[in-house]
């Protein structure tokens, strides 16, 4: 009899581990069938933040789009992974002949369950949505940004590091919002503190944050210290929320002293006195008298790599961006609804740059936009200075298109042929070509030799449709300068005898490619 007992118990035991195995290839299967492997994940935006801050519903006349949003601040596993967990865990427990998990939609859901932040997300109900575009239809669940995106937080905590021949104080006067580095779009760009009058109005537009690196050496540094103060003490409140500074200065000119970031963040500033770059001389500056020339490249790395987010948008402080850009940007990501978000190949998204007239104000949709290129108010960047430098593929197409809801991708466009020396303004990561430290702006060419990187690496450049930039008000024009010449004559020789040699060497060659 104990013979037979014993048979009966293993023979259960064998059932009972046949069985969850079923149950491992089931949920497996039914995973397999919600559609592709994503390569790059989809993404969400959450709570707007003019519903963070209070700010009024409507925005330079324009009503905003409000998107529906629950909170989140801490990590949880994606609903992929939870479900493989409780599966093993299934099986382990059956082998050691305990009761089997049970695998219900209640447990899955307690496994995604996510808490409050202040980029709030939320996980979509309606799992109806298919691909559309040229994707086999299937329809698959949305995600969260948190499930989504592949990133790990940054410290934002101040810290002194060499780069180079540079010493950086990187966040040395952080913004106080805490963000994810899933939950919205970081806007990294450099400067002098003579160009800080921009922050403000290209802070109403963007409304997410933003990082600059600030070059300051010597006696340039006390005056960055009080433009920053002017800022966070007279300006917008959101520039305390959600602008980052950087300092950054040459081993060679040290300030002569550097107060902590608590004291930077503590004091106040006379408002009465105005802001420190009003009537301020370039000619009396201390870079202007040392003859030193601006690094810009330096500035942008260091900018880009402090970007609390995963997705970063280089620019210079000068351009403003559509309004709205960084939720509209996210929402299109996390519907992937276009067959171009799901090519192999690695992608920037670019947008198309615009110039207005000194007594025009920067158009606040394409719509707008549209009608002032016709009544000629605004024209493509650069047109009088370099059309090639940022003559966008099928522009014309695109100034001829009419503004549509959302944002999508209106073309994919490669550096090569007509577009070779093409030098586009994007939103990509962290992964994407640093910018070459060894260039200048006086010295022109700074982002040739990234945009021969990117070629090289077969970039697709994912032209928005809906979304563009504007240069603060003012049409460039061409002004003989024969420094700015001379040092151009040396950047070139730089370029082609030492830098795109070593550019070969590190990212090889590809056909069409140039600097």
């Amino acid at each position: 009899m104990n013979m037979i007992g014993i048979a009966r118990r293993n023979w259960a035991l064998r059932l009972s581990v046949v069985l969850n195995v079923c149950v491992l290839l089931y949920v497996c299967a039914h995973f397999g069938s919600s559609g592709p492997w994503i390569e790059e994940p989809p993404t969400n935006w959450g709570t707007p933040l003019s519903e963070a801050f209070g700010a009024p519903e409507n925005f330079n006349g324009t009503q905003r789009q409000s998107s529906s949003s629950s909170s989140s601040s801490g990590y949880s596993a994606s609903p992929l992974f939870s479900n493989l967990k409780l599966v093993k865990q299934s099986v382990k427990e059956s082998l050691e002949n305990k009761p089997a998990t049970v695998l219900n939609s209640t447990s899955i859901n307690s496994a995604t369950r996510i808490e409050e932040g202040p980029f709030s997300t939320q996980k979509v109900q309606d799992h109806s949505q298919t691909r559309s575009n040229g994707t086999d239809g299937a329809s698959s669940p949305a995600m969260t940004l948190k499930d989504a995106i592949p990133c790990n937080d940054k410290s934002s905590e101040p810290k002194t590091a060499q780069r180079g021949d540079y010493w950086v104080l990187y966040n040395y006067v952080p913004m106080s919002m805490s963000v994810r580095c899933w939950e919205t779009v970081t806007y990294t760009t450099q400067a002098d503190y003579t160009f800080l009058d921009n922050v403000e109005p290209l802070l109403e537009r963007w409304r997410a944050p933003i990082s600059i690196a600030m070059h300051a050496p010597g006696s340039d540094f006390p005056s960055t210290i009080e433009a920053i103060k002017y800022l966070r003490s007279c300006g917008s409140p959101l520039i305390s929320q959600l602008v980052t500074f950087h300092i950054y200065f040459s081993s060679k000119h040290v300030p002569k002293a550097v107060p902590s970031t608590e004291k930077i963040i503590s004091d106040t500033y006379n408002c009465s006195l105005g802001p420190p770059w009003v009537n301020v001389s370039v000619a009396k500056m201390y870079k202007t008298e040392k003859k030193l020339l601006y690094p810009v490249n330096v500035g942008r790395n260091i900018a880009r790599e402090s970007a609390p987010t995963y997705y970063v948008f280089a620019s210079d402080i000068e351009l403003y961006p559509s309004p709205n850009l960084a939720p509209k940007f996210l929402e299109m990501i996390r519907k992937r609804d276009q067959l171009t978000l799901y090519k192999s190949n690695p992608k920037v998204f670019v947008l198309s740059i615009f110039e207005v007239d000194e007594k025009s104000q920067p158009p606040v949709n394409k719509t707008q936009l549209i009608q002032m290129l016709k009544a000629g108010t605004a024209i493509p960047f650069h047109k009088k200075l370099c059309s090639g430098c940022h003559n966008v593929p099928r522009s014309k197409e695109w100034q001829e298109a009419v503004e549509t809801e959302g944002l999508h991708v209106f073309h994919v466009g490669k550096r090569t042929g007509s577009f070779v020396h093409w030098e586009p303004i994007f939103i990509g990561t962290n992964n994407d070509p640093l910018y070459d430290e060894r260039l200048s702006w006086e010295g022109k060419s700074d982002k040739m030799t990234q945009g021969y990187a990117l070629c090289v690496l077969d970039y697709d450049f994912l032209i928005l449709d809906n979304a563009f930039l504007v240069h603060r008000p003012g049409i460039k024009i061409f002004k003989k300068d024969s420094y700015r010449d001379m040092l151009t004559s040396k950047t070139n020789a730089l370029i082609k005898k030492i830098i795109f040699p070593e550019l070969k060497v590190l990212y090889g060659t590809r056909k069409g490619c140039a600097v």
